[in-house]
């Protein structure tokens, strides 16, 4: 996103000038008006911020801003992947310039069934397990439309229930017992029946390097953790049903004890990765 700025500070578009005072209260210019902002989360939920201090000026995303709390970009990566280890859940927002939302992920091998639960009270209801390509094939499990014409290309398959142990398949436990009928390490095809509650999606080779989505950031960062490459997640709403944005999912994160992180963050991580390997 291209930024112009006036010294007046009225600029075009969804960019927001900020300026730190003496007091730390913040200062943001916004299209033709000006406004005194209390807390970074005041401002628009997707802009980005200039901050001049000193006479620097630095260019922020509002979602980078907002989780400085939470550390360093690979500080909140490590979170998350230590959170995966020991069985809790991190939230993941994507590009605010993307979706602008935030995902609650957990990993399938150890996801418990309060947490299918929580998933279910706070999330859109679509409970999603993202997979490889190699795990779909291994499952049989054909894509849900031919010709994928959404937006992002979210790549769903066909929704799967667990052939046996599961009643009608809505309950937490019933979606917990198919997740684990899918990512067991001899599942068959025939471990499935089709439709079912669960939404599959299938990540993209080369994860969150490839495609900047919720569903390869799943997979890559149970792989990262050391764990199955499958992830559990789900889109958090707020209570009027509508979507949760950073300073939501923040709020969302220290009440349930998640990390968040970004995708930004994870591309960054495993950047450095293949940069340190090289």
């Amino acid at each position: 996103m291209q930024s112009e700025v006036s010294r007046s500070g009225v600029i075009p578009g969804p960019t927001v000038i900020v300026r730190m005072g003496e007091s730390n209260d913040v200062q943001a210019g916004y299209g033709p008006i000006s406004l005194l902002f209390g807390p970074f989360a005041a401002a628009p939920k997707s802009a980005l911020i200039l901050v001049t201090h000193n006479n620097y000026e630095v260019l922020f995303t509002m979602n980078q801003t907002l989780l400085s709390e939470f550390g360093s970009p690979s500080q909140r990566v490590e979170n998350a992947l230590e959170s995966l280890r020991n069985g809790r859940g991190v939230l993941v927002l994507d590009d605010e310039d993307r979706e602008n939302e935030g995902d609650m992920i957990f990993a399938a091998q150890n996801m418990t069934v309060e947490q299918m639960a929580l998933t279910i009270r706070y999330g859109s209801g679509i409970v999603c397990l993202c997979l490889t390509e190699e795990r779909r094939q291994q499952l049989a499990l054909p894509m849900m439309v031919e010709r994928n014409s959404s937006h992002y290309q979210t790549a769903f398959t066909v929704t799967i229930e667990a052939a046996e142990g599961v009643s009608t398949g809505v309950s937490a436990a019933d979606r917990l017992t198919t997740i684990r009928a899918a990512i067991k390490d001899n599942a068959k095809p025939t471990d499935l029946n089709r439709p079912g509650h669960v939404f599959p999606l299938c990540a993209q080779p080369g994860g969150v390097l490839v495609r900047g989505g919720h569903t390869e950031a799943a997979v890559d960062l149970t792989t990262l953790a050391g764990l199955k490459p499958a992830g559990v997640l789900c889109e958090v709403t707020n209570d009027d049903g509508s979507m949760a944005h950073a300073p939501e999912i923040i709020a969302f994160g220290r009440r349930h004890n998640m990390p968040v992180l970004t995708i930004e963050d994870l591309v960054a991580y495993r950047r450095a990765l293949m940069r340190e390997v090289s």
